[in-house]
């Protein structure tokens, strides 16, 4: 069974809707893994319908490098990103990960990336959890 681990923050709205979105297109043929930087955003995240959760830096330490593809916004792989709930640990083991990761566009620090259109988040969602999913882990 391929793990994906989905990385949030602070109220964990965006990783409790790509938990949503992954849990109703892959159903139990994936183990989602649902990684907060605070205890409220796992909750969240496992409320949605991860098998798993867990919170803090320790945590996306020790589990980002048992999964098969990490998924979440662009900003967990950059130190000190979420007002700081990012810390340069956990930016560091995102990115170090040798294992593919699907970013959404979506930050709130004061970075422009060049070159991606501006779409709702349920568009981005759907792209990832319909297209770029697929394609990592599953090799379609």
């Amino acid at each position: 069974m391929k793990r994906v681990c989905v990385i949030d923050g602070q109220g964990g709205g965006i990783g409790a809707t790509l938990i949503t979105y992954l849990k109703e297109a892959y159903g139990e043929s994936i183990e989602l893994i649902g990684l907060g930087t605070n205890a409220i955003a796992a909750a969240q995240m496992l409320k949605a319908g991860a098998n798993r959760a867990a919170s803090g830096e320790n945590a996306i330490v020790r589990t980002a490098p048992t999964a098969d593809v990490i998924i979440g916004p662009i900003s967990i792989g950059w130190a000190n990103a979420m007002l700081g709930e990012i810390t340069p640990k956990m930016a560091e083991a995102v990115t170090s990960t040798p294992v593919p990761k699907i970013f959404l566009p979506l930050s709130q620090e004061p970075v422009i990336i060049v070159g991606v259109a501006t779409e709702p988040l349920p568009h981005l969602v759907q792209q990832l959890v319909n297209q770029k999913v697929k394609e990592v882990l599953f090799d379609v």
